[in-house]
């Protein structure tokens, strides 16, 4: 959710300000704007906004030849206000621009107290309230930073912040809570921005910001203090990402590209038991033997697709490792009354790692006494990686299109990992057994390429039911699951409505939904409960719904006028949903392709979700 790019440079910056603003386009926006100061003569602040894509930026950029050696940019997703160009960053009071991610909570008080003082807003937003505020705390605190400082400990909420001055044209001022900014070291400057993939144009040298940051930007250096100025020292990393993991290269789209990047991911992610003889739990941290052994309960906390993952591992882990498993949607948990229990181990599931309601769950969990935490994770030097005692960093690469696809699955493949050495630690797991699990995860890559083989069948169906407004997904077991993420992947990219049921509750409702114009897509893995399944797709048929059934060789459902069948390449067991998910995902993409919207940016969506 939105984005924020920041330089100082012996060069001009705007062209490096835009660019990091494309590569942040991901995340989710729906404007952008750039505010720079010209520093030849009198310093002066010069402001572009527009609605909609860099792109327009950029022209806007293009037409007035703007040029600077300092910079702030912004890209917006709307929360305090409607997309305009009134409202999109940066904000400005009185020779003073800022950006910002986050929310701040109390910013209607502030705004309220500003208003007082004489000040002017011009927007609907939260931001503008830390532009004033900061202004005036100048009056009294002539120092930029610690005008800043100040500015901050009145705030509540989270937040990323920049900040440029006419009256200080020579740094720029960043922050952070509860959003993650970083700062890149150039050869020529000194960079910020929400995320790696923005700066790796001009650098691969990273800081990453701890909470309750603020850093300064000098052509000759910067430095870093806790908000109280405190000075402190963060490590400078060499990121691994590299230019070409964000560029598209042959795909026509983000999200095809990391479908088909599935097979590579899941061997990366695996790459640790390609050789072992077994599975050993101090994948997870030196301490895991310990912590796993004294576990009693699982307890996951997710939000969206990671919650998902998490389904599917509750039927692993209590099937498998024979531990009682809880899943709770992370933006719930901290909100209701629950009971504590020390013996639990709290796992949290998170792409980005910054998940602003997964991270505030982690932290009510552990308030409540329950310390033996683990995270799942693509991101290694993120918030929540660095709450937990133990961590899984799943080695997904870059995942750009804001619908998940390889992130999720390398996350299916980890909670398997964690369910094997759950159950070796606590006795659960037989030589035999472990053998033939490592072998199916070993070979995990190799039958998702098979499925992606798959994809013509595929984008045959999604023609024929894409002009559709309404679909329904079934599943049974751990493939309800994925019925669930096959239905989200669905309404986010192509914008169909589509929900999902365990297939057993069809005639406790939704069957009265059901007519030729609701096509049905149902997940048929050769199970044991396949000739349950089998009922409830002939109640569909026999009230006239069109049928498109992912079975496995050996499921025996016949294909017939209205039902529609796709046989996956084999039949996968524990790791069935994996391979179904893929073909779910390719029914997506292939529908929204059909129907032309903006399948990397679907409307009104963000791909990190740092905000409540």
């Amino acid at each position: 959710m939105c984005g924020i790019v920041t330089a100082i440079a012996r060069r001009n910056i705007v062209p490096v300000l835009l660019e990091g603003l494309r590569k942040l386009e991901y995340r989710g926006y729906d404007s952008a704007g750039l505010a720079v100061l010209k520093t030849e003569g009198t310093p002066q602040l010069q402001r572009l906004r527009a609605v909609g894509r860099v792109a327009e930026l950029a022209a806007q950029a293009d037409a007035t030849g703007l040029s600077a050696e300092i910079g702030i940019a912004h890209t917006r997703w709307a929360t305090h206000g409607v997309p305009s160009e009134r409202n999109a960053h940066p904000h400005i009071s009185a020779g003073l621009a800022v950006v910002h991610n986050g929310i701040i909570e109390n910013f209607e008080e502030l705004r309220s107290g500003l208003q007082a003082k004489g000040y002017k807003f011009t927007s609907e937003t939260d931001t503008e309230a830390i532009a004033h505020l900061l202004h005036d705390k100048l009056k009294s605190i002539p120092d930029l930073f610690d005008a800043v400082r100040a500015t901050l400990a009145e705030l509540v909420g989270a937040y990323a912040i920049g900040v440029l001055s006419e009256t200080d044209p020579n740094r720029a001022i960043v922050a952070r809570k509860g959003s993650p900014l970083l700062l890149g070291i150039g050869e020529d400057g000194y960079y910020a921005a929400s995320d790696t993939a923005a700066l790796l144009q001009v650098t691969r040298k990273v800081v990453y910001l701890e909470d309750g940051d603020v850093a300064e930007l000098r052509l000759d250096g910067y430095r870093v203090t806790l908000q109280d100025g405190t000075p402190v020292e963060r490590a400078v990393n060499i990121s691994s990402l590299s230019a070409d993991a964000v560029e598209l290269g042959k795909y026509r789209h983000y999200m095809q590209k990391e479908i088909f990047e599935q097979p590579q991911a899941l061997g990366n992610t695996l790459e640790m038991i390609a050789g072992g003889g077994g599975i050993s739990p101090q994948l997870f941290g030196a301490d895991a033997v310990g912590i796993f052994g004294a576990t009693r309960r699982v307890l996951i906390l997710a939000c969206g697709t990671s919650y998902h993952a998490g389904l599917v591992a509750r039927y692993w882990i209590e099937s498998v490792a024979k531990i009682s498993c809880t899943v709770e949607i992370a933006s719930e948990y901290r909100y209701r009354d629950s009971v504590p229990d020390p013996e639990t181990l709290v796992v949290v599931i998170s792409q980005s790692g910054e998940t602003a309601d997964t991270l505030a769950a982690l932290k009510f969990a552990k308030s409540l006494g329950m310390n033996k935490t683990l995270a799942i994770c693509n991101v290694p030097e993120s918030a929540i990686v660095r709450e937990t005692a133990l961590r899984f960093v799943t080695r997904a690469g870059p995942e750009i299109g804001v619908a998940s696809t390889k992130a999720f699955t390398t996350q299916l493949a980890a909670l398997a990992l964690l369910t094997l050495a759950l159950a070796k630690v606590n006795g659960r797991l037989s030589d035999e057994d472990e053998a033939m699990h490592l072998a199916h995860l070993r070979h995990l890559p190799v039958a998702v390429a098979k499925v992606l083989e798959l994809e013509p069948e595929i984008e045959g169906w999604a023609q024929r039911f894409a002009s559709k407004h309404h679909a329904l997904f079934l599943g049974r077991g751990m493939h309800y699951p994925i019925a669930l993420e096959g239905a989200l992947k669905l309404k986010e990219i192509s914008y169909i409505h589509a929900e999902a049921y365990p297939a057993g509750e069809l005639k406790h409702g939704p069957l009265a939904l059901v007519d030729k114009e609701m096509p049905v897509i149902a997940v048929a893995p050769a199970d044991s409960l396949l000739e349950k399944l089998k009922s409830n797709l002939q109640e569909v048929k026999a009230r006239g719904g069109e049928l498109y059934v992912f079975a496995d060789a050996g499921s025996e459902i016949p294909q017939s006028e209205g039902v529609h069948i796709l046989h996956m390449p084999e039949h996968y067991g524990l790791l069935s949903p994996i391979l179904h998910v893929v073909s779910l995902q390719l029914l997506s993409y292939h529908a929204a392709l059909v129907k032309g919207t903006d399948v990397d940016k679907p409307r009104n969506l963000a791909k990190s979700v740092t905000v409540e």
